[in-house]
């Protein structure tokens, strides 16, 4: 008996359910006016609802030659300073930091359909947060690790957008931009999904 070829990969991505978790009540009224206090807020709630490493995020940064490149990395401290984030000098993201100093950080918490995009530009931390930093992880996770090549960042967003599914496609989309005068908030009510 002949073997059954595989659906096509269109096909099996079609099928596959997207959207899946349950989106908390979002109060579109009762936005702060700052994004770290919604962050943090939205962070909690992970936290509180049991959603898997809340803190892992992805970090896309720009090579030499222009390409967008990422990984995923662990969310240090959000704070008035900066999105905080940790790694050696030497490396990739090490490397393309050092020639272009902007990046983006992208979190997403599939059970309650939420994602959060921020971006901005990158600044090394004073080199005794970045020895305190290294100082604090596991024996295991420093071994290797000479202590002058590990760089504490901070992302100092001047974007960040909060999104939240919805089953029905009409997406909540709110987007926090910064200029001289601060923060203002655009977006807080829903789109068709284009």
């Amino acid at each position: 008996m002949p073997k059954e070829s595989p659906a096509p990969v269109v096909d099996r991505l079609r099928a596959l359910a997207s959207l899946t978790g349950r989106a908390p009540v979002l109060a579109p009224d009762a936005l702060p006016t700052d994004p770290v206090a919604l962050f943090l807020e939205w962070l909690e709630r992970a936290v509180a609802a049991g959603v898997p490493e809340p803190h892992a995020m992805t970090l896309a940064t720009v090579d030499a030659e222009g390409m967008p490149d990422a990984r995923t990395l662990i969310l240090k401290d959000v704070s008035p300073q900066g999105w905080a984030f940790a790694g050696p000098r030497s490396s990739a993201k090490g490397e393309q930091l050092a020639a272009r100093p902007v990046a983006a950080l992208n979190f997403w918490w599939q059970p309650q359909v939420r994602a959060v995009r921020v971006r901005g530009r990158v600044e090394e931390a004073s080199p005794e947060e970045s020895a305190a930093d290294l100082a604090a992880r596991s024996a295991a996770a420093r071994d290797g690790v000479a202590a002058g090549d590990w760089v504490l960042w901070r992302l100092i967003p001047d974007r960040i957008e909060f999104w939240q599914g919805s089953g029905d496609r009409r997406h909540a989309r709110i987007v926090y931009t910064r200029d001289a005068a601060g923060w203002s908030r655009s977006g807080a009510g829903t789109e068709d999904g284009r």
